[in-house]
This record gives structure tokens, sequence and C-alpha cells, in this order.
């Protein structure tokens, strides 16, 4: 009751006829923020454009030359002419390349076969559930469209879509993670890791929790509610004590470190473990849940698992591969910790901003408001540390397939992280919070930041780690089909998603906006389909990278290479 009239004064308060919707101060952030990834797109395929035409040009160029210009008597030195000498080294073998050529990943320091194993087996995990939990997903998406596809209770809108969430959550970004800081807490700590064999226990368990939770979701056994804890206890306790084993490993490996300070990067992972287990507690210990209890909690726990969990262990991920890939140290140690520490400050305040004209403490919402708009301070200063970090390095990205996943990571994580800010003022939550906008802000977050920042550590180090290079080709097609579908899934979502609050907010008929939603919706399994065709691409990139094959290094002389099979040709650089 007290819930309906809260919602009813402010719907008074903000009402069409007293509040202009473009001028709210949340539409005109969020209108900013919304053109800053269209244009980057725009920009780079103008880049593109022009890089194709100039090829063109010169082809065209190239086969209007006289072959019979390139002769011995034009060059007249001892009867040798400019074919056999300029062009003496031609390989016939090799194949035409239709792209141009990407930086070879080179390589690292010896790495322990062991670590190098289970960071491997950890990647193949975390893809196998990507694909996985997208399938699902897909096919959630699609019920939009046709919802009358199937009648089978286990494929129910209702069952799949925690399992599409908790798949992608707890299976793919979550092992993506845990793999790549088995890489990267030794290699900073100047030691190697504490215990493989811990590892692997935690390996098992998290895939374990993840298999064991799903089959339960698809069958109805769930927790009865709490998005992103719907797995219930005994499943989610095998989780948590995976993760409990990889916190006791990496706190032993940084405590053994051979450095005197611990890199930025540690700071950040080994937090963002220790945050994990306490929500873990805290959301499913049954003290604190009941009645409003319950939502404050679930707002805790949902926000804290993307912010403090995935975001904060991911950034500490970039701040290692990001100057990695430049080859140049990270721009600003300092700021690197002012994000740090004002993160933690700011981000564990926010919660209840899900929650705003709810019967929960008017003071408590102002406070999460307040909160939302302080995150303006971690996400400046990471944002503001990644870019100067590429200063005089702006080249490099035309010759890495690595660098443009960074790129689109951090534009998403300025734009994604400052869209909440902009959804938690009054106005805006009360038009966007129950459509389909808030649908489109997780997938501009958890896949536009998260997963591209995922894909681009994952392409940085395993090349390093096993010496074989993924199709540049598919590289391409992953990272262009990823990004503009999630522009087609995002964009479509908003725009529909903040026409329905408004009919809401006029007094419309439900399904008048259920109506109105369809053709976004059609976008919505659009954009979808091509972001799940990349993951399979990704997968056969990663297949590419890791499976064994003959290969021969391009630069030998024949002579010098493997006979009797056939080879494929590759550039070894040292």
């Amino acid at each position: 009751m007290s819930y309906q009239i809260c919602l009813l004064g402010a719907s008074v308060a903000v009402s069409p006829a007293t509040g202009n919707l473009i001028t709210a101060p949340g539409i005109i952030i969020t209108l900013i923020l919304l053109f800053i990834p269209i244009l980057v797109m725009v920009v780079l395929l103008l880049v593109k454009a022009r890089r194709l035409f100039s090829m063109l040009r010169n082809i065209k160029q190239l086969s209007n030359a006289k072959r019979d210009d390139l002769t011995a008597t034009e060059v007249g030195l001892d009867g040798v002419g400019l074919r056999d000498t300029i062009l003496s080294n031609i390989n016939e073998e090799a194949n035409i390349h239709f792209i141009a050529a990407k930086r070879k990943a080179v390589v690292r320091p010896y790495t322990d076969p062991e670590l190098t194993s289970l960071v491997l087996w950890f990647l193949i995990s975390a893809t196998c559930w990507l694909v996985f939990g997208t399938t699902v997903g897909e096919y959630a998406g699609i019920k939009f469209v046709t919802p009358d596809v199937d009648h089978q209770s286990w494929l129910s809108f209702g069952r799949i879509r925690p399992v599409h969430t908790n798949a992608v959550f707890w299976g793919w970004s979550s092992m993506a993670m845990i793999g790549l800081g088995y890489y990267v807490v030794p290699r900073v700590s100047n030691v190697a890791i504490y215990s493989i064999r811990a590892g692997y226990w935690s390996l098992w368990l998290i895939n374990f929790s993840v298999i064991i939770g799903s089959i339960l979701l698809m069958a109805g056994v769930n927790n009865g509610g709490g998005e992103f804890r719907e797995y219930i206890w005994p499943v989610q306790l095998l989780f948590a004590i995976g993760l409990a084993i990889t916190l006791s490993n990496f706190f032993r490996t940084v405590g053994r470190r051979k450095t005197k300070e611990i890199y930025v990067s540690n700071w950040y992972m080994v937090t963002a473990l220790m945050f994990v287990i306490t929500l873990t507690i805290v959301g499913y210990i049954p003290y604190w849940q009941n009645g409003l209890g319950e939502t404050i909690i679930q707002g805790y726990y949902m926000h804290q698992g993307v912010g403090m969990w995935f975001m904060l262990f991911t950034l500490g991920l970039v701040y290692y591969f990001l100057p990695q890939q430049l080859n140049k140290p990270i721009y600003s140690y300092s700021l690197g910790i002012l994000a740090f520490w004002s993160q933690i400050f700011f981000y564990t305040l926010i919660g209840t901003h899900h929650f705003v004209f709810s019967a929960i403490p008017w003071s408590l919402q102002t406070v999460a408001i307040i909160g939302s708009v302080g995150m303006v301070i971690p996400v400046i200063s990471g944002t503001t540390n990644f870019v100067m970090t590429f200063k005089g390095s702006w080249n490099k990205v035309t010759n890495s397939y690595t660098l443009p996943f960074f790129i689109v990571g951090i534009l998403f994580y300025f734009t994604g992280s400052l869209q909440g800010t902009a959804e938690a003022f009054r106005y805006t939550n009360l038009m966007w919070h129950f459509t389909d906008f808030t649908v489109a802000h997780s997938h501009l977050t958890m896949y536009g930041i998260i997963a591209f920042f995922m894909w681009a550590c994952i392409y940085a180090v395993v090349p390093r780690l096993t010496r074989q290079e993924p199709p540049q080709a598919t590289v391409g097609l992953h990272f262009w089909m990823a990004f503009i579908g999630l522009l087609f899934y995002s964009i479509p979502l908003m725009w529909g998603g903040t026409l329905r609050g408004y009919m809401w907010m006029e007094g419309k008929p439900f399904i008048d906006s259920v109506v109105m939603m369809a053709p976004y919706w059609l976008w919505r399994a659009i954009g979808g389909t091509l972001m799940w065709i990349s993951h399979l691409v990704f997968a056969f990139n990663l297949y590419r990278m890791i499976a064994h094959r003959p290969v021969a290094n391009i630069n030998l002389p024949e002579a010098a290479r493997p006979s009797g099979q056939k080879l494929e040709l590759i550039d070894i650089q040292g």
C-alpha cells in the first residue's frame, strides 16, 4: 500500500504535464552517453573503409603496371634483373593476405607448463559456459518474438532466463576472470603460484556448481527469487568454496612475492575475491531475509556482485594486460589507487537505487542516489588512466587485434557506468526501472565492459602460452559481430523502454506498451543473434590458439622446414 502511495505521488510530481522528458538531467546524460559509442563505431568504420579503398586503388594501379617493366635490361647489373634480386625471396606457398597483418604475440619468459594447463582449462571451461549460456539467452530472446515456440515447462521463460544469467555470470565471466588471474597474480608477484592443485579444486568446484545449478533451475528448483541468487544454497556453497580456495591461493602467492610493493592488479583481484565471498554469505544466510530486509539485501547482493566482483576483478586484469599490450607502464599508479578506494566507498552504497519509490526508507534511497553520483570519481579516474596510457601509442591499434577490444571495453566502462548514474535519479528511475531499458543497461555493462575486456585479455595471453595465433580474419569477425550486435541489441531496447515508461506515466493500458515493444524485441533478437554467432567464432578462435597443428616458420628456408606433411606457414618472430 505504501509503495502504491509513493509511486502515485512520484507520478504526479513528475507527470508529463509538469515535467519535460528531454530536459530531465538523467535523459540528457543518457543521450550524450548513447551518442559516444555510436560516434566511435562510425569513426572506426570510416577508417576501415578508407583503408579498404586505398588498398583497392593500389591493387588497381599494380594491375595496370606492365610486367616487362621488371626486366634485366632495366637494372643492368651483371645480367641480374630486378625480378631476380629484389623479388627473389617471394614465398609462393604462403596464402594471399586479404587483411592487414597484425602484430604477433611476443613470447614471454618461461611459464610453468602446469600453470599454463590450469589457465587454459579455466578459459576452455569459461568459453563452454559462454556458448551454453548465450545459446539459452538467444532462445529466451526469440521467445519475445514468438512466445509460443514451445510448450515445455523446462523451456519456459521463467526457467531458462536464470539459467542464462547464472551461466554467463558464474560460468563464463567468473571462470575467465579467475583463469586469467592465475596467470597475472604470480607474474606481477615474481613468484610461482602457491598451489596448482588448489587451482584445479577451484576449477572443478565452480564447474560442478554451474552444472548442477543449471539442471535444477530448468527442473524448477530454485532459491525462490532474488536475481543472480537463484541457485539453492548447497549449489552456491560449492561456488563459494571454490572462491575461498582461490582467495587463499592468491593471498599466499602475494604474501610470498619477491617485490616490495603489491602491484595494483593484485589489489583489485584479491579485494574482489574478498567481496564476493562476503556477498555470498550475506545473500544466503536467512537472518536478514525477512520483509524489507530481503529487498535491501537483494539490492546489495545484485549490485555488489556486478561492481565489487566482476568489475573490480576485471579492472585488475586490465591494469596488467593493457600496459603489456602497449609495451609501456600504466599512466598513473595514483589514479589507479584513487579509483580503487573510491569504488569501494561509493559502490557499496548504491544497491537500493533499484528500489526508488518503494517502502524502503526514503533516506536510504537518497544515500543510494548520492553514492551513484559519487561513482563518477572512480569511473573518470579509471577511464582517464586507461586512455592516457594510450597516449603516444594510438598508432599501435591498427596493428593489433587485442587493442580494439580494450578500446571498446574502456568506451563502455565510461558510458555504461555513467549511464547507471543517470538511471539512479528519481525521474529517470521512475521511467526506466521496470522497462527493457534496464535490460539494455545490464548488457552494456556486463557485455560491453566485462566480456570485451575478457576477450582482449584472452587474445593477449593464450598465444603467449601456446605460441599459436588465432586467424586474424575470424578475430575481426568476432569483434565486429559482437560490437554491432550489442548496439543493435541495446539501443532499440533503450529507446523502446523510454517510450514504454512514458506510456506508463501517462496511465495508458499495460497491454498497449506490450504491443508497442514488439518491433524493439525483434531488434533485440537480431542483435542477440549477432552476439551469439560471435561467441561461436570466438570459441573457434580459442580452439585454433590451443589445438596443436603442424606449422612451419615462414621465415625459415624451405629446406629447414619439416617435410612429409602439409604445413601451415606462420610468421614466428624470435
